[in-house]
C-alpha cells in the first residue's frame, strides 16, 4: 500500500466524517449537512444512484437469463451468500460476494452484508416498530446485559422526527409493547389475518395480531414529495431497488437530501483502516483510508467522527484503531469493545391450513407481508422458563391447485387456469437473545483481508435460552391456531445459523457506566468524546422489534447533541 494523501490537509479536513452511507449512516449525512457542517461520508463499496443503478428494477421475469435462479457455478462459489433468501438473480449485484470478503467463523455464522452506497437500506424488509420501556427497562429488570442510559421518553420525540421523513406505514394500534408513530394509512390485513385477530382478542390477553408497520409511502405527505420519492406502487420488488422511492433507503431519501444542501462528500471505494487518535488532544483527530482499488493510504481529517459501518463492521474498525493510549482499540479500556453481541432468533416457524372464508382470496402484493403479532411473553412479569421474549410474523394467502396431469392444449388450458386452494398460513418466530460475553468478535492475529486490515473473527451461538424460547413459540402458536380452528399444523425448525437474521447487534453498548460499557446516553465513546457509534453496535439489548428505526432515532438524536457540543466547544 502507498501512502498518497492527495490534495492539501486543508481539501482533506471536513466539520464531520460519516464512516458508512446504510441506514444510520444516511441519517448521520443529512442532520450534519442540514445543520451547515461540511461532511464527509465514506463508503467502502461502489457508488449506486438512485434509479440509475437498478438495473433490474423493471424486469420482467423472462428477461431473467435463469428465469430468477442464481447458476449451479455461482452458488457453489457463494455457499454463505446462497443461503440467503435474497440472492437472487434479480439482487444479486447488492450482496457481497463470499470470497472477496472473507472472515474466520470460529462458531458458525452468516455474515449477511452488502458493500455499496446505500448499504443494506436497499436490502432490508423494512419493518419499523418503536422500543418501549419494557425494551429499555429489560436488562435492569431482568438482570442481563446492563441498564440501558435511556428509555422511552428520551427517544419518542427522536422516533417521531425519523418517522415523519422516512415515512411509516401502520395503525395506532394502543399497545404497551409497542408504542404508536406517526404513520400513514396501513397496509390491511386480509380475511384470515383479520379472522386470526378476532378470535385471539377474544380468547387471549396481550395477545395481538396487527397490520406489520413498514416504511412504505402509502400515501406521500408533502415532505416525502420534496424528497422526490412517489406513492408506493405494492410491486414488492423492493429488493431490486425502487425507482419511485416508494420505500425508504439512504439512496432514495437521506443522501440525496444531503447532497442539495451543498455540504455533502461522498467517497465510495473507500475502506475505512482506522480512526486516527491524537494523544496530545485527547481526541480523535481523522480516518485512515484505503482506496477500494488502487490500495493507495489517505488520511482525511474531521472535528467529530460518527461511525456506522453495520455492527461488526464498526467493531472490526475501532478494534483495529490502536495507540500507546488504546492498545486493544479506540475507547476499549474495559476490554469490553467487541463483546455481548446479539442478534434475533429467526429459526423458528409454524404453518397451517383453514378451511373456512373461502368466498375470499387474495389479490395482488403486501409489501407489509400481513400481520404481526408483539411480544406477549414475559411482558409483566416472569412466566416462563427462559428470560425475554418473541415478536412473530403471520401472514395467509390462498393457495392454488394446478392439475398437471396430460399433454397439448388441453395441459395448457389446466396450467393457465388454476383452481383456488385452502387458505395457508405461515409464521416466523423473532427471538430476542441475551448478551453474552463469550458472544464475541476478535481480530484474527494472523489473516487479513485484501487492504491489509485484520480479518474478523466471530464467536456468536445460541443458547439454552434460544431453545427455550423456540419451543415456547412451537407450543403456544400450536394451541392458539388449534383454538381458532386452523388445521393441519406444522412446526419447522430451520437449524440456520446466526447472522441469517442480519439484525446483529452489539459489541460497542450503551450504558451508564465506563467500567461495563463503551458508549454513553448519547453514544460517545467515553473515552474518546468526539467518536460516536450509533449503528447497530451501540445497542444494549436486541429487543423484539426490528430495529432498524431504532438506529435511525438514535443518530438523530446523536447528531443534536454533537453539534451542540462542537458549538460550545465541548468536543
Amino acid at each position: 500500500m502507498n501512502n498518497l494523501n492527495t490534495g492539501t490537509i486543508k481539501e482533506r479536513t471536513f466539520d464531520a466524517i460519516v464512516i458508512g452511507s446504510g441506514m444510520s449512516g444516511g441519517w448521520a449525512a443529512k442532520e450534519f449537512t442540514e445543520k451547515g457542517l461540511k461532511t464527509l461520508v465514506l463508503e467502502r463499496g461502489r457508488d449506486v444512484k438512485h434509479i440509475k443503478d437498478y438495473p433490474t428494477a423493471n424486469k420482467f421475469p423472462y428477461e431473467f437469463e435463469h428465469r430468477g435462479e442464481m447458476p449451479l457455478n455461482v452458488r457453489l462459489a457463494n455457499p454463505l451468500m446462497n443461503r440467503f433468501y435474497g440472492f437472487k438473480e434479480d439482487a444479486a449485484h447488492f450482496f457481497v460476494k463470499d470470497a472477496e470478503h472473507p472472515y474466520v467463523q470460529e462458531k458458525p455464522f452468516d455474515w449477511i452484508r452488502g458493500y455499496q452506497v446505500g448499504g443494506k437500506s436497499l436490502m432490508w424488509a423494512k419493518a419499523t416498530q418503536r422500543w418501549s420501556n419494557f425494551d429499555f427497562e429489560g436488562p435492569a429488570r431482568d438482570g442481563f446485559a446492563v441498564d440501558w442510559p435511556i428509555r422511552y421518553a428520551d427517544l419518542a420525540p427522536w422516533y417521531s422526527y425519523v418517522e415523519k421523513f422516512a415515512g411509516i406505514a401502520g395503525n395506532r394500534d394502543g399497545l404497551k409493547q409497542l408504542p404508536d408513530g406517526e404513520f400513514l394509512p396501513a397496509f390491511p390485513l386480509n380475511a384470515v389475518e383479520d379472522y386470526f385477530r378476532i378470535q385471539l382478542n377474544e380468547r387471549y390477553e396481550h395477545r395481538h395480531v396487527i397490520s406489520e408497520r413498514v416504511a412504505h409511502l402509502t400515501k406521500p405527505n408533502p415532505i416525502h414529495l420534496e424528497q422526490g420519492r412517489g406513492q408506493c406502487l405494492t410491486r414488492n420488488l423492493c429488493h431490486r431497488g425502487c425507482p419511485v422511492g416508494g420505500y425508504f433507503s439512504s439512496n432514495s431519501s437521506t443522501l440525496p437530501w444531503a447532497e442539495r444542501t451543498g455540504n455533502l462528500t461522498l467517497r465510495p471505494f473507500s475502506v475505512a483502516h482506522s480512526i486516527i487518535y491524537d494523544e496530545q488532544k485527547n481526541k480523535a483527530t481523522g480516518v485512515r483510508v484505503i482506496d477500494t482499488n488502487t490500495k493507495d493510504v489517505i488520511e482525511y481529517y474531521a472535528s467529530v467522527i460518527f461511525v456506522n459501518a453495520g455492527a461488526l463492521n464498526s467493531n472490526l474498525l475501532l478494534l483495529n484503531s490502536t495507540s500507546s493510549k488504546f492498545p486493544e482499540g479506540l475507547g476499549n479500556e474495559n476490554g469490553l469493545m467487541g463483546k455481548f453481541v446479539a442478534f434475533h432468533n429467526y429459526s423458528a416457524r409454524i404453518s397451517a391450513e383453514f378451511e373456512g372464508l373461502k368466498k375470499f382470496t387474495t389479490v395482488g402484493r403486501n409489501p407489509a407481508g400481513g400481520g404481526y403479532m408483539p411480544r406477549f411473553r414475559n411482558l409483566f412479569r416472569q412466566e416462563t422458563n427462559f428470560l425475554r421474549g418473541y415478536a412473530a410474523g403471520f401472514s395467509a394467502y390462498r393457495s392454488s391447485e394446478v392439475d398437471s396431469s396430460g399433454t397439448g392444449a388441453g395441459l395448457k388450458e389446466r396450467l393457465l387456469y388454476p383452481k383456488v386452494g385452502p387458505w395457508k398460513i405461515g409464521s416466523h418466530m423473532m427471538g430476542e437473545t441475551i448478551p453474552k460475553e463469550t458472544n464475541m468478535v476478535t481480530l484474527d492475529p494472523d489473516q487479513k483481508d485484501n487492504w491489509g486490515i485484520p480479518l474478523l473473527k466471530i464467536s456468536v451461538v445460541y443458547d439454552n435460552n434460544d431453545e427455550k424460547m423456540k419451543q415456547d413459540y412451537f407450543d403456544q402458536f400450536s394451541e392458539m391456531l388449534t383454538a381458532t380452528g386452523f388445521k393441519n399444523i406444522e412446526t419447522h425448525n430451520s437449524t440456520q445459523n446466526p447472522g441469517m437474521d442480519i439484525h446483529e447487534m452489539g459489541g460497542i453498548r450503551m450504558g451508564k457506566d465506563p467500567k461495563t460499557s463503551l458508549l454513553n446516553k448519547w453514544n460517545q465513546l467515553h473515552a474518546c468524546k468526539n467518536v460516536y457509534v450509533t449503528d447497530g453496535a451501540c445497542m444494549t439489548s436486541t429487543s423484539t422489534q426490528n430495529p432498524s428505526l431504532t438506529f435511525m432515532a438514535l443518530t438523530a438524536r446523536a447528531v443534536d447533541h454533537a453539534v451542540t457540543q462542537l458549538k460550545r466547544g465541548d468536543i
